[in-house]
């Protein structure tokens, strides 16, 4: 195979180990992977102590559920709104650069939030550390699909979900027992420092890969993106924003939410298809912000359904489960950390071994169970109650995580192993973009089932643990429904050839 240049004075960096030879990176390639493995961990356990949080934060800064849903669905958005643009960046920076700038943000706004006084600021907070994270994700998986050789891309993907799997397990068991005896600013707190040696040790020895880019970024295309992504996002988080109890007020609350939401819709649907329209048109001179010929493999557009589908249902179920376990069931944050522990472990354990098996065997042999296993919890939580055993839950929810566990990972490496090599910055970003915007899209619609299944149940005479309980089995069996499109893509989805040039025609 042929080198893969970097950026001037780094050297070349092979795509494969000598002939005949087990693959292997090499010693400087394997420090910047496990750099930023180390930073993702970061950015994720950070991400995954706010489900915990979000029933304290209700409390403490005197707001909504819907309200407090957008310290969770505002860091999801923009990400949407920034990984569009770091396919571009990726390609016109190098890897250093990127690396201090992504831990740059996330530190300043861990801090921010450290120290917010009130809701208003810690939003701002989030939005900041959602900049820096949404830099760190693509870079690391593209640095990973330049780097590493075909033959062990599924077992490095393997480590991802390794990252991916126990900062989940660490964050919300580590929120819940910051919550039980400090306030929360100290679920920053604890990050903060983290963050900042990861940014003072990552820019002393993050070297640079790939080649750099000198196009400049098209504006247009980036406020066309934040309008579309955007106006998707917020749109359906009005629904069940409307005022309840009756009266006047109510109906014109209900009234404007539902306009709100429809000119929201509009909008972002319109300020997409701009957005498609002019990166077609910038694409033939190679200038386009998020390069479309992506969507050119069939492979690459099947992983990315699947992956929007399951972000969607995953991401709004399980925002909705710590809701349910303190509000419904009871529990202290601690022990709703707990629940989510073991499911987390198993996902980080299995890991290494499905990577192992996606490199021999390839897709169906895990995507086929991953997505019955699925769609199947998500069916089973629609049964649980407000009688329903906490040990129930969190054996649901470990069966569910292993179910993910099985899809991630060769959804992850089939899709951008479908591109050729200079596509692979865009293939991360779209990747990237398509999970965080169904993530937004999913908490904000099973926040707003909730609500107003919720409502309608307290308007009926229900008590309030009965109306809880109501409105989480609404969210459920909505994320339910959303899960059943993944057991036919299960069956399309395919292992490239271990080619670099992949599926993708391009020029």
């Amino acid at each position: 195979m042929a080198a893969i240049e970097t950026t001037p004075g780094t050297g070349s960096i092979p795509a494969a180990s000598a002939p005949g030879a087990a693959p292997a990176l090499r010693p400087e390639e394997s420090r910047v992977v496990w750099l930023l493995l180390a930073a993702a961990f970061v950015a994720i356990l950070n991400e995954t102590t706010m489900g915990v949080a979000i029933p304290h934060l209700i409390t403490d800064l005197g707001i909504t559920a819907l309200a407090a849903q957008w310290l969770t669905t505002a860091f999801m958005l923009t990400m949407a709104v920034v990984i569009p643009i770091t396919g571009f960046l990726l390609r016109r920076f190098t890897t250093r650069t990127m690396f201090v700038a992504a831990m740059g943000l996330f530190s300043v706004g861990t801090l921010i939030a450290f120290l917010s006084p009130g809701f208003t600021m810690l939003l701002v907070a989030r939005v900041v550390q959602a900049s820096g994270t949404a830099i760190m994700m693509p870079l690391l998986m593209t640095t990973l699909m330049t780097v590493v050789p075909p033959a062990i891309r599924g077992r490095m993907m393997g480590r991802v979900s390794i990252v991916m799997s126990l900062a989940p397990a660490i964050g919300p068991t580590l929120a819940g027992a910051l919550l039980n005896n400090f306030e929360w600013r100290w679920i920053f707190g604890v990050v903060l420092p983290i963050a900042v040696v990861a940014l003072v040790v990552g820019a002393r020895w993050i070297h640079n890969l790939g080649e750099t880019t000198h196009a400049p970024i098209d504006v247009v295309s980036v406020i066309l993106s934040a309008l579309g992504f955007g106006g998707l996002v917020f749109g359906l988080s009005q629904l069940g924003a409307g005022g309840h109890g009756g009266g006047a007020d109510a109906a014109a609350a209900s009234a404007a939410s539902t306009a709100t939401l429809v000119v929201a819709l509009v909008v972002g649907v319109v300020a997409l298809g701009l957005f498609g329209w002019r990166q077609v048109v910038l694409q033939r001179k190679d200038d386009a912000l998020l390069d479309l010929r992506v969507f050119g493999s069939a492979n690459f557009s099947l992983s990315i359904a699947q992956m929007a589908i399951m972000s969607m249902a995953f991401f709004g179920a399980i925002t909705v489960v710590p809701l349910y376990a303190q509000d419904v069931l009871g529990v202290d944050p601690l022990t709703t950390g707990l629940v989510v522990l073991p499911g987390a472990l198993a996902m980080g354990l299995a890991g290494p071994v499905i990577g192992r098996v996606y490199d021999r065997w390839g897709t169906r042999i895990l995507l086929v169970p991953g997505a019955v296993i699925t769609s199947g919890m998500l069916w089973y939580y629609t049964t649980f109650t407000q009688s329903t055993p906490v040990w129930l839950l969190a054996v649901a929810q470990t069966v569910l995580s292993f179910g993910l566990a099985l899809s991630f990972t060769p959804l992850f490496t089939a899709s951008l192993a479908s591109l050729q090599p200079k596509f692979y910055s865009y293939g991360s970003a779209v990747l990237g973009t398509v999970q965080q915007v169904a993530g937004a899209a999913g908490i904000a619609l099973m926040f707003g089932v909730m609500a107003a299944a919720t409502s309608g149940a307290t308007e009926s005479g229900a008590d309030a643990l009965a109306a809880g309980a109501a409105g989480t089995h609404a969210a459920f069996l909505t994320a339910a429904v959303l899960s059943l499109p993944l057991l036919v893509g299960a069956f399309l989805i395919r292992k490239p050839a271990d080619q670099p040039e992949g599926m993708v025609a391009g020029h």
